[in-house]
């Protein structure tokens, strides 16, 4: 072997290696890494294009669509719901279902009295089907808001913590599929809670009291319309609780944020109203507006002084504004870690 390194006889060579960095290098001792390779063999990197052919539009959102819907059912491989989380969303929906276990008991009594009250108190009413997604205790005091906190926390702000919009960006993936797809994943499981839960509902009522065709075309239009009420809730609790996860970087914050608006619109509007005898200010209450369009649509008697067209113009506007702002937040994300 000659002082090079290069054995003569075997026709073998080996190549040192040493980096450095700052002062002093050539006093240091360096680190070596070693590798045999064939005598006057070149190496060459060559970087070919990837020709194959992409996935349909369709199939790329159905896989942000699928990775954070399937994460409440599925851990691997999807988005990653705390165990408590999921615990949650578990028992919200049970909730939801209470009164088809009400109705079922109903069912079952041969009291008439006791049929009666039950009828009245869990039945088919428009006082009834309204409670069920716009009731302000418990549904919307407790299960709605804490439905959409949980759900939209980390929806967007875990991207732009984490540096994960890079991976989305950095694939066929526009901005308008991005924020399409996260808006329909938190909608889909809250409709899948509000909105599945009213129709069973309806539904059990119909099953478990033997009715006819006259009685589920009366009742019909009242479906209806506690039904549109319910797809209203979905879609604005969606835009608040998303345009408010896009302009941080905590969960935390969006979910604590989303709550604060709920209830702090709602009982800033209570204390003027209390005060100075005016619903005025109702019309900033996200759930107040939404609750003046369900009676309106239900055809119950309603609870607020100002027109319906207030409450109406107030919810186009707070939809209006969160979904700018979430388009205008999702623009701002780039293809590097920020």
């Amino acid at each position: 072997m000659s002082d090079d390194g290069v054995d003569i006889g075997g026709g073998k060579t080996r190549m040192e290696v040493a980096y450095g960095a700052g002062d002093g290098d050539d006093e240091a001792r360096a680190t070596v890494a070693q590798k045999e390779a064939e005598l006057g063999s070149i190496f060459e990197q060559s970087y070919r294009p990837w020709d194959g052919e992409l996935g349909p539009r369709w199939v790329r959102n159905y896989a942000i669509f699928r990775h954070h819907v399937y994460g409440l059912f599925r851990g691997s491989g999807h988005r990653y719901y705390h165990p408590m989380v999921r615990l949650t969303i578990f028992v919200i929906l049970l909730f939801s279902l209470l009164p088809v276990l009400m109705l079922f008991l109903a069912s079952l009594s041969s009291d008439g009295f006791m049929a009666d009250t039950f009828s009245r108190m869990w039945g088919i009413n428009r006082h009834n089907l309204w409670g069920q997604v716009l009731g302000y205790f418990p549904r919307n005091l407790c299960c709605w808001p804490l439905l959409t906190a949980l759900v939209v926390g980390g929806m967007i702000s875990d991207d732009r913590k984490n540096g994960t919009s890079a991976i989305y960006f950095s694939r066929p993936v526009t901005r308008l599929d991005y924020t399409a797809m996260k808006y329909l994943s938190v909608a889909v499981v809250l409709g899948f809670v509000i909105v599945l839960s009213y129709f069973v509902y309806y539904t059990s009522a119909i099953i478990f009291n033997s009715e006819g065709w006259a009685y589920l075309v009366d009742t019909l239009p009242m479906f209806a319309g506690g039904l549109i009420a319910g797809i209203l809730v979905v879609i604005t609790y969606t835009s608040i609780g998303l345009a408010l996860s896009s302009i941080s970087q905590s969960r935390f914050f969006a979910a604590i944020a989303f709550l604060s608006v709920i209830y702090g619109t709602k009982l800033l509007a209570l204390l003027i109203d209390t005060q100075f005898d005016t619903s005025i200010l109702y019309v900033l209450s996200p759930y107040d507006c939404l609750a003046h369009i369900g009676q309106w649509l239900l055809g119950i008697d309603s609870n607020y002084d100002h027109p319906l067209a207030f409450s109406l113009v107030s919810i186009i506007a707070i939809n209006a504004v969160c979904i700018a702002l979430l388009t205008a937040r999702v623009s701002s994300l780039e293809v590097t870690r920020e």
